[in-house]
């Protein structure tokens, strides 16, 4: 994920008054690299760039566990901070950044990517305008091959395919129709705890499905997903075949969506677009640059994901 942000930092340094003057990674041969490719200098842990770089704003890509330590480090400092999903491995730890933050008055914004995704923000839109009448039902995947890491396939460690994957979506069902009614929610019964999760969020008369899973080989294709039922018409949008519209009158069409960035990068992560990426940390400078506080994507945002993965992970265990 730090090889995505810098890339989108790439592009976004043509566009945006902006300077990256730091990266740091425990794997010195990495953190050498990348400084090489930035032009910047290069620290070997993230608390000596914290403590001793020429920063202002702090992007944090560490593993899970590390977020909190570190989250909290920058915002001690008065750091502006970036903080990838999920923003906390504890929802306790997450909601104390928030107050943190907001007692520092730092600017700061999570990654919650699907809030900046093309086809996601169409589907915001056309809920937000009542574009097509009211939602029946919305089923929102995200598949993946299992990954290579080793602390991502521990739980204990990154919550499992529920807190790193699924959450995506958790998020996004929040950002579209606020907190459910209640939970029903199933897991895997054998295997790695979490790796896969299927979550039923019952809101007053529609239900949001949500799915997370990393349980399939290597060769697996990576795929997010979603079907959105409305009233007049059905969206259905797969990563791997595009977006469609589909009315209840005439027949099926594909939206002209425009994207701010069409750029790739091989970062080794699922997402090769930077689509995304690119326009989530073009809003956060932005906003910085504008003096606004990024709403979009808050840390109170980020804190409910995690709370509300937490209680799906709760009611799949009484299942």
């Amino acid at each position: 994920m730090g090889k995505m942000h810098a890339a989108a930092y790439q592009q976004l340094k043509t566009v945006l008054d902006f300077k990256v003057t730091a990266v740091a990674d425990a794997d010195r041969e990495k953190a050498d690299e990348m400084a090489e490719t930035l032009g910047v200098k290069a620290f070997y842990s993230p608390q000596e760039l914290i403590d001793k770089a020429d920063v202002n704003t702090v992007d944090i890509c560490l593993p899970t566990w590390l977020h909190y330590e570190n989250a909290s480090r920058a915002l001690s400092k008065g750091y502006n901070i970036f903080v990838e999903k999920p923003l906390c491995l504890h929802s306790k730890d997450a909601f104390a950044l928030v107050k943190q933050a907001d007692e520092k008055k730092v600017f700061a914004q999570v990654g919650l990517t699907l809030r900046f995704w093309t086809e996601f923000e169409y589907l915001k839109s056309v809920v937000d305008d009542n574009i097509y009448g009211k939602i029946k039902h919305l089923k929102l995947r995200r598949l993946s091959p299992a990954p290579g890491n080793l602390w991502m396939s521990d739980t204990n460690l990154s919550g499992g395919a529920a807190l790193d994957l699924q959450i995506h979506d958790a998020d996004f069902a929040l950002y579209l129709f606020g907190q459910p009614e209640r939970i029903k929610a199933f897991t895997n019964p054998t295997g790695e705890k979490y790796s896969s999760i299927v979550s039923e969020l019952k809101y007053s008369d529609f239900t949001v499905i949500t799915e997370g899973s990393w349980d399939y080989p290597p060769s697996f294709p990576f795929e997010m997903s979603y079907i959105a039922a409305f009233e007049k018409a059905t969206i259905i949008y797969s990563m791997l075949n595009g977006l469609k519209v589909c009315p209840v009158e005439g027949e099926s069409f594909s939206p002209e969506l425009k994207k701010e960035c069409l750029a790739q990068t091989d970062a080794g992560g699922n997402v090769s677009d930077l689509g995304g990426y690119y326009n989530e940390l073009y809003y956060f400078i932005d906003c910085i640059n504008k003096g606004i506080q990024p709403v979009k994507a808050s840390l109170l945002a980020g804190a409910e994901a995690v709370e509300l993965t937490e209680k799906q992970k709760t009611a799949a265990e009484r299942m």
